[in-house]
């Protein structure tokens, strides 16, 4: 026999919850008590499981690390995944947001000199390392080991001095040239004007590595005139959620940003990291499948969004998002049409 009978669910608690109808799906718009009618907008949107509702004041679009050294020809970055979400981003998700008055906020990689002494070897190792010659001497000893060298051999992450085989590792850079990990030098490339620049060093702050992708640059630019102004966040880790709190979670507590949709570079690392820790502080996990890319297999992305539909949150698209923002507004003309 079929299941007619219509439910409805609290989920949660007095500070955090969620509500939840056979009718309506999930209601994640955060009044102040369930049952209340007083948030001002409701923004309804299909995922791959179900539908939600959303707060649009009390959301925020993420975009992470959609930065020059990840997507940059002048790093040897072919189009790819990740250059087909930026297109998907600035056609759909970004102006949805804006038109929704959501707050736009850039995560990006952005390191300290404090951050790159302080770095553990496992984070490190992910970005490649420097190796140095076996001389039989101690000329390098101590706190020297820590230090990056001019005589120093930059290798990737299995200590090899060039990737061999397959399609070239996203952190290899240009030409498969290996870096000497986080906070090294990068050196001088070239613009497709022909211009040549300072890279900078690997994902230090206000470097042009660690710039964003010239049309993101741009979209960032016009953002700052809006009229919810976008954010530009630092992180230090693939995560922007890590440990105790972050300037990402500082900020999202300061503005009661409940409901996040995450998009950016790759799915399967920095996005994925900062949506499982976010997940597990209590937040609304939103991802938008195809503003996301990686260069992994295509069995990463699989595996992420089976989780983050099933487990962690909800998956959808940014022409979905697009969608149900066009609904909500037309719905709100309509409603502010004079009564006959």
């Amino acid at each position: 026999m079929a299941d007619t009978l219509h439910r409805h669910a609290v989920i949660g608690n007095a500070g955090n919850f969620w509500q939840h109808s056979t009718e309506n799906g999930f209601d994640l718009t955060h009044p102040s008590f369930p049952g209340a009618s007083d948030t001002p907008q409701s923004l309804r949107i299909e995922t791959t499981t179900t539908a939600i509702t959303i707060n649009p004041a009390r959301t925020a679009l993420v975009i992470i690390d959609m930065q020059n050294f990840f997507l940059s020809e002048s790093f040897g970055r072919t189009r790819g995944a990740g250059h087909l979400a930026s297109d998907a981003l600035l056609t759909h998700a970004i102006p949805a947001a804006r038109k929704a008055g959501m707050q736009v906020i850039w995560l990006n990689w952005g390191l300290t000199e404090e951050d790159v002494v302080l770095m553990p070897p496992a984070v490190k190792r992910a970005f490649g390392f420097e190796a140095h010659l076996d001389s039989g001497n101690d000329a390098i000893a101590g706190e020297e080991y820590f230090k990056e060298s001019p005589d120093g051999i930059g290798v990737d992450k299995f200590g090899n001095k060039r990737y061999v085989g397959g399609h070239q590792l996203l952190e290899n850079g240009k030409d498969g040239r290996i870096y000497k990990g986080l906070g090294s030098q990068c050196g001088d490339v070239v613009l497709p004007s022909g211009e040549t620049v300072d890279a900078g060093r690997l994902l230090m702050r206000d470097t042009w590595n660690a710039s964003l992708y010239p049309p993101l640059a741009e979209a960032y630019q016009q953002g700052l005139q809006s009229r919810r102004p976008d954010v530009w966040l630092h992180k230090n880790r693939m995560s922007g959620m890590w440990g105790a709190t972050t300037p990402c979670q500082e900020y999202l507590e300061r503005e009661g940003i409940r409901t996040l949709l995450f998009a950016g570079v790759n799915t399967d690392q920095c996005v994925s990291g900062t949506f499982t820790d976010s997940f597990s502080k209590g937040y609304d996990c939103v991802l938008l499948s195809d503003g996301c890319g990686t260069t992994s297999p295509a069995y990463a992305t699989e595996c992420i969004e089976f989780n983050a539909a099933r487990t962690w949150g909800f998956v959808t698209s940014c022409g979905n998002f697009a969608s149900g923002v066009d609904q909500m507004l037309d719905s709100e003309q309509v409603a502010d049409l004079p009564k006959k």
